[in-house]
């Protein structure tokens, strides 16, 4: 039969085809309408549901909008929630052209999981463009945009583009909001960047940029949010930025800044937002900063300023959020905070603040989180604070406060750490909603500890002066000791002496054996300009005296941490380096057991070395000044982070499955690769300690236990409350499954953003197992978008829930566990969306 007429239409995953149709008279155009139904077409199965494939409808479509001649005008494809490995490989292949679009104003193509850039030629009329949240990789595409002379948004945000940002840019001179933050770029802010001059918004956060502060940013006079933070910018904060009066946020967080807070930022009376943490600014805080009456957000936290708070900060009356912590303030604390009575968050914690907690910290009614913890605050806790209704974080740690404790804490806090001051007085039965409470070193009289123990899931209360258990802390000894300035040489020279005598004979034969070996080879590492320590050769002399000098004989203001057996202090020394140091306490280090247990962990810490376990350089062993020095990790531990609302979401997905991954790693290292498997028996939040790029060590080996093949290896009861096998209720026994309990436990809570101990309890019913994987994950961040995430947030609890069997024999080993996060990860058989706990325990 003849065929009069022939049409060829190509439809494939890869590129959006034109039609071209060829007929006995001649090849004809399609118009532009059926061009862009013919893209459509070829695009609805990909980037939406099969039931939008009536093209001829296509303006209805979800995310589609069009002008009163059917072209499309708008397209932002809704995020599919079919993320199967099919699905995202279709979606990544897919090289999408829409230069068929001529009348296309708004493209939104975020969260969708393209590799390939689109080609967006001929778009002349396109103003807003995000490809945010996708998988690019390579160099910024300015090819493929330079001709967008209309672009008004331009967000390449959450990519993985490196290289610099191209000098082109800087021609695109409509922009009015520029988004390239969370990629790999590097080198300096092009010059040509202030040629923007309709810029709104710039936010180049979260890269590797380096270099000064252009100056020439202050022409950029329409400019309402500037955000710089995390990345490597050095020098000085350009005083002419003070200029760029449009500016409601301004963030410069998390780089390299040096000198003062510059005396022009006051100027910036539109402020809403001004966070210059994490940097190493020096100086006061200027007393011109109450012109900012607008402020909602101030941080300063984790710099060098000193000199007292200014008083002017009490006209910052709209700020909700203070962070002055981690600096060197001094002085008062300043009655005029009460006037802020919109704060929720207020931290002033390690500093050098002195006198009382002022009585008008009651005014702030709206307060959630209280922290003036590693300061040298005295007094009372004024009964005002009994006004703080809204109170859910208080952290008045590591102080010399007196008096009882004020009942009303108890009513409405969930977590309370009063631990390392002089509170005296007994506390209520009734404890609220307490779940976590530090009331350690203190002088209280505490007669119902088992009750409080049962009733708080992280509960301290050790070392007070009166417990139902007959235990008596001379906490006045200690202060009498730890305020001890003048520390004779003459002593510290027979410390010094006894400390690498009994250091040898404390470790065992191994060590004193594997010293001589290593003696000759290590014998220079300390040196005074250097790294002071190690582990084989302790300069004693040398690092003795400079952790006496960097912590003023361990002030109790630089203390950040108290353990099971002992408190940890942070110690600046000469040469720059920063170390942690584990300080057994003055009675402890008396008792036989604790004594062991300090021994201990020198023991098994000098046979490790791992990357992803904490570090010991050195130790000092003698019941007058026993010590571990360690290395310092800046972010603390995964349950500090975890409780802090604004720090926990900074963990997303992918850094939690990494902090998970290395615990795991440091865990089948010590189960599997050390010449004796070494049990930890106190694996938990608290003792998971991050770096400053969130990664993990495990640390505090103060129960850990080297296995004996040969015996029963019987122990007695030890780990923290929550986190325990539930076998060592009945065996005693432990193995290295104890600890694969353990980290199932640490797994669940790193998901979750709390301890899972509810969800554990109920884990086995029917109705707890239909239960969505979505529904129990952390709620303070969204749920994961890239099918990567999706895969490793649902195999890190299908992890977690096989760690938490009941029966030892059916957990996975740790080496299995570590294994399987270096294996690709199988398909989803169905949507993540749509994955139940059940399926994951069957």
């Amino acid at each position: 039969m003849a065929i009069s007429c022939t049409c060829i239409i190509i439809l494939t995953l890869v590129p959006l085809v034109f039609v071209d149709i060829t007929t006995d008279a001649g090849t004809h155009k399609l118009s532009a309408l059926d061009e862009e139904a013919n893209a459509m077409l070829s695009i609805s199965k990909e980037l939406w549901s099969n039931q939008y494939n009536n093209v001829s409808n296509r303006c209805n479509w979800p995310g589609v909008n069009c002008n009163k001649a059917g072209s499309i005008t708008l397209l932002s494809p809704p995020i599919p929630r079919n993320f199967t490995d099919e699905f995202s490989t279709q979606i990544c292949l897919l090289k999408l052209n829409f230069s068929v679009f001529q009348n296309l104003v708004h493209l939104d193509l975020s969260e969708i999981g393209l590799c390939e850039f689109p080609k967006l030629s001929g778009l002349k009329k396109l103003q807003h463009l995000n490809l945010s949240y996708n998988t690019f990789e390579g160099e910024l595409p300015f090819t493929l945009l330079e001709n967008l002379t209309q672009l008004l948004v331009l967000d390449l945000s959450a990519n993985r583009f490196f290289g610099s940002i191209p000098l082109i840019f800087g021609q695109m001179s409509s922009l009015t909001h520029m988004n390239l933050s969370n990629n790999l770029l590097i080198d300096k802010v092009p010059f040509t960047l202030t040629n923007l001059t309709h810029l709104l918004v710039l936010d180049l956060s979260n890269n590797y940029i380096s270099g000064t502060i252009p100056q020439e940013l202050s022409k950029l006079e329409r400019l309402v949010m500037l955000d710089l933070s995390g990345n490597s910018f050095n020098g000085s904060i350009p005083l002419i930025l003070g200029q760029m009066s449009s500016l409601t946020h301004m963030k410069l967080s998390n780089n390299l800044l040096v000198g003062e807070v510059p005396f022009t930022l006051p100027n910036l009376i539109q402020l809403l937002v001004l966070d210059l943490s994490q940097n190493k600014l020096s100086g006061f805080i200027p007393h011109e900063i109450g012109k900012l009456t607008n402020l909602l957000t101030f941080d300063l936290s984790s710099n060098f300023l000193s000199a007292p708070i200014p008083e002017q900060i009490g006209y910052l009356k709209r700020l909700t959020s203070l962070h002055l912590h981690s600096d060197l303030l001094s002085g008062f604390i300043p009655r005029e905070i009460g006037k802020l009575t919109n704060l929720v968050t207020l931290n002033l914690s390690s500093n050098s603040l002195s006198g009382l907690i002022p009585e008008q910290i009651g005014y702030l009614t709206h307060l959630e989180v209280l922290t003036i913890g590693s300061n040298r605050i005295d007094g009372c806790i004024p009964k005002e604070i009994e006004h703080l209704l809204h109170l859910k974080v208080l952290d008045l740690s590591s102080n010399a406060i007196s008096g009882v404790i004020p009942y009303s804490l108890f009513i409405h806090s969930s977590y309370i750490d009063l631990s390392n001051n002089r509170l005296s007085g007994s506390i209520p039965s009734q404890i609220g909603n307490v779940s976590y409470l530090d009331l350690r070193y203190n002088n209280l009289s505490i007669k119902n500890t088992k009750e409080l123990e049962s009733l708080i899931p992280f509960c301290y209360i050790c070392c007070n002066r009166f417990l139902d258990n007959d235990e008596y802390y001379d906490w006045d000894d200690q202060l009498d000791d730890h305020h001890n300035k003048h520390f004779g040489r003459s002593l510290v020279l027979v410390i010094i002496v006894v400390c690498i005598t009994i250091s040898l004979g404390s470790v065992g034969i191994g060590i004193c054996i594997f010293r001589a070996r290593h003696h000759d080879k290590l014998e220079n590492k300390a040196t005074k300009n250097g790294d002071l320590f190690s582990i084989w050769n302790y300069d004693g002399q040398i690092a003795f005296e400079d952790i006496i000098e960097a912590t003023e004989n361990f002030d109790i203001r630089y203390c950040i941490g108290t353990g099971a057996y002992g408190s940890v202090y942070e110690a600046r020394l000469p040469s720059g380096k920063t170390v942690a140091l584990k300080k057994l306490h003055k009675t402890e280090s008396e008792n036989p057991s604790y004594y062991k247990s300090f021994c201990n962990e020198v023991e098994v810490l000098t046979e490790i070395r791992h990357r992803n376990i904490i570090r010991l350089y050195g130790y000092c062993l003698h019941n007058r000044c026993m010590f571990l020095v360690y290395e310092y990790l800046e972010r603390g531990s995964l349950f500090c982070i975890l409780a802090d609302e604004m720090e926990a979401q900074e963990l997303k997905w992918s850094k939690r499955v990494n902090i998970i991954k290395g615990t795991a790693y440091a865990l089948a290292h010590m189960h599997h690769h050390c010449p004796s498997p070494i049990v930890h028996r106190d694996v938990s939040s608290n003792n998971v300690l991050l770096n400053s790029e969130l990664e993990a060590c495990v640390s505090d080996f103060g129960t850990a236990r080297l296995l004996d093949p040969d015996s029963s290896n019987q122990t007695l009861l030890v780990g923290t409350y929550g986190y325990i096998a539930p076998e060592l209720a009945y065996t005693m026994s432990v193995t290295t499954k104890c600890d694969v309990y353990s980290f199932g436990v640490v797994a669940l809570e790193t998901m979750m953003g709390h301890h899972p101990g509810e969800f554990m309890s109920i884990m086995s019913k029917p109705s707890t197992q239909q239960l969505l994987v979505k529904d129990v994950l952390d709620p303070r961040i969204p749920l994961p978008k890239s099918q990567k995430d999706m895969k490793d947030v649902v195999h890190v609890v299908k992890l977690a829930l096989a760690c938490l069997s009941s029966d030892p024999k059916s957990r996975p080993s740790m080496q299995d566990v570590a294994n399987e996060f270096s294996v690709s990860k199988a398909s989803m058989n169905s949507s993540f969306f749509d994955v139940s706990i059940y399926q994951l325990m069957h």
